[in-house]
């Protein structure tokens, strides 16, 4: 059976194009599923599914919608519609890929629609903001972002070819033998977080896990990372986790770089997943800067450049507590058993002995408030190493499978 690829777009504004993208994925044998997300004007071509349609799925209808036919007003029926109505194709495995088409508007709408489509799932936004800061449409999303270089209105040359490679794409997508399909057994699913100044202790994990016949998600804790490890513990695609690596906890303190957001560290203990925590690369922040240039306020700190454009400061003692205060904060919502790893021989390649950034008064501060402030539910397990080494890995890992087996 021919796959399908469902496509997003404004048919008052954009209906040649939808028309052209239609044929293109039609001459490559797959079907084409048109879903008008305009609002006011009329479709300038037939679509598949309609405004109305969107908008009773969105509890709504297009008459309602058009007593005040704003953006502001209309983007969330749409936006509701759309999702209920391609929740239930996919589930019912009637569409194979989301291929979106828009501006800024159009970009906004399509993409939100798309963030609440499952992880695998193919989707593709061609966007004329594409080229800029898209973190506000991809989110923590695996959505494709494809730049049409050229504004979205009437077809040219130019964008017949954007929009027969995006058409491309998004078939090829669609078409892939590989499937994202979690099974669920005795053993879960573990996220682990990760920072380059802990890879290689990442890597020692990665090899034990595996010895051990359990299947590693590693994300990359810099703000995006750890809130999409979080975001598949809540889909269920996650079963427990090795929070290797609290930078993110760090930079959201001062708001910089990394910062992971108000939820990070909350969402295991909600959910009462087993997990084990080290703070990895939190002693330290990560703020973007001209190349090479300090900022004035951080020129009486250690620090180091993990790129010309990414200045790493070592937070001092009484900077370093308040970070031990928000981990501890968070970490309130666990009240299942769980376990604390303190190397204390430094929490990240910087910080080890005779490394740029060790603090030895710092680290002090830090593991001190640690200790005294996390809930009495998490126990801590102090080794005098630092995170990297192999054996505070396994031992931390020893102690999450011990979770895991035992229910937590």
């Amino acid at each position: 059976m021919a796959k399908t690829i469902a496509l997003l777009i404004t048919l008052d504004t954009k209906a040649q194009e939808a028309e052209y993208l239609r044929e293109q994925i039609q001459m490559r044998g797959f079907n084409a599923l048109l879903f008008d997300i305009g609002v006011v004007g009329e479709p300038g071509t037939p679509p598949d599914i309609d405004r109305g349609r969107i908008a009773e799925a969105g509890d709504s209808s297009l008459s309602e919608m058009l007593k005040n036919p704003t953006r502001e007003a209309a983007s969330p029926i749409v936006e509701k519609g759309c999702i209920r109505l391609l929740q239930e194709l996919i589930e019912e495995d009637k569409v194979h890929a989301i291929l979106g088409l828009g501006g800024t508007q159009g970009t906004t709408r399509c993409c939100n629609i798309m963030q609440a489509i499952p992880y695998g799932f193919p989707k593709i936004m061609v966007s004329t903001v594409a080229s800029g800061d898209t973190s506000p449409f991809v989110g923590i999303k695996d959505i494709t972002m494809m730049f049409s270089v050229s504004d979205i209105l009437k077809l040219n040359p130019f964008t017949r070819k954007i929009l027969s490679n995006a058409a491309g794409a998004a078939c090829g997508m669609a078409d892939t033998e590989t499937i994202f399909d979690i099974q669920k057994g005795e053993k879960p699913l573990i996220g682990m977080t990760n920072l380059g100044v802990l890879t290689q202790g990442t890597m020692h994990a990665l090899k034990y896990l595996e010895e051990k016949e359990y299947e590693v998600i590693v994300f990359h804790a810099v703000g995006s990372g750890g809130r999409a490890m979080e975001q598949m513990m809540r889909e269920g695609i996650i079963g427990a986790v090795f929070d290797y690596a609290m930078g993110e906890i760090a930079d959201d303190v001062w708001s910089v770089l990394r910062a992971g957001g108000p939820e990070r560290l909350t969402i295991a203990g909600k959910l009462g997943l087993p997990q084990v925590l080290c703070p990895g690369g939190a002693e330290h922040l990560g703020i973007l800067v001209p190349p090479n240039e300090v900022p004035p306020a951080y020129k009486d700190h250690l620090h180091v450049f993990h790129s010309p454009v990414v200045f790493v400061p070592r937070l001092n003692a009484d900077e370093i507590k308040r970070v031990a205060d928000e981990i501890c904060r968070r970490l309130q919502f666990t009240t299942n058993k769980a376990f604390f790893f303190i190397p204390t021989q430094g929490v990240g390649r910087y910080s080890t002995p005779g490394s740029v950034l060790h603090d030895p008064v710092s680290d002090q501060a830090f593991f001190e408030r640690l200790k005294e402030c996390l809930p009495t539910n998490i126990e801590v397990v102090e080794m005098d190493t630092h995170a990297e080494d192999p054996a505070f890995v396994q031992a931390a890992i020893d102690n999450l499978i011990d979770l895991i087996e035992k229910g937590n």
